[in-house]
């Protein structure tokens, strides 16, 4: 199970790498509950962008 803060953690990474601006919004706030700091914040977007971008590509390449 997860705790309140991997929750958050998982819905900006999901966020981000949907694009879904508003979706971030919402998480980047519930996530100050959770004291998710701004480092953390900066490894979560890297990573979703690594994977959004990865994902992209590969859908070009199928496409």
């Amino acid at each position: 199970m997860l705790n309140e803060r991997e929750k958050e953690i998982a819905a900006i990474a999901a966020s981000v790498a949907d694009h879904c601006q508003l979706c971030l919004g919402v998480h980047i706030e519930k996530a100050k509950n959770p004291d998710i700091t701004e480092v953390d914040m900066e490894r979560i977007f890297k990573i979703a962008n690594t994977i959004s971008s990865k994902g992209d590509e590969n859908m070009m390449d199928f496409a």
